[in-house]
């Protein structure tokens, strides 16, 4: 199973990116998906997941400002990310779960992409 993430870099306060994710290997269409992110000094916090079914959840300090979505022909998930805040930069790290029901998926990760929002 492969899961390589993209996007991500440096953006200013206020503005936009998109992250994406390729995921290999699993049945992508049955597979819940989400994205998890960690501040140096701080605890991995959950950012979005996708279901399976298509149903999303998102963490308190990101409602309103990212959107999570999928591409079911492309094996790829994505994380729109609006309103950036500093307290936002981040390494942001996909996760893919069999267990396509799961809001928290954590079997297979990706390595992480930086996403540094400036002032």
């Amino acid at each position: 199973v492969q899961v390589v993430e993209s996007g991500g870099g440096l953006v200013q306060a206020g503005g936009s990116a998109r992250l994406s994710c390729e995921v290999s290997g699993i049945i992508f269409s049955s597979a819940a998906l989400g994205w998890y992110r960690q501040a140096p000094g701080k605890q991995r916090e959950l950012v979005a997941t996708i279901i399976s079914g298509g149903n999303t959840h998102y963490g308190d300090s990101v409602k309103g400002r990212f959107t999570i979505s999928k591409d079911n022909a492309k094996n790829t998930v994505y994380l729109q990310m609006k309103g950036l805040k500093p307290e936002d930069s981040a390494v942001y790290t996909c996760a893919a779960d069999t267990v396509g029901g799961s809001y928290f998926p954590t079997e297979y990760w990706g390595q992480g992409t930086q996403v540094t929002v400036s002032s």
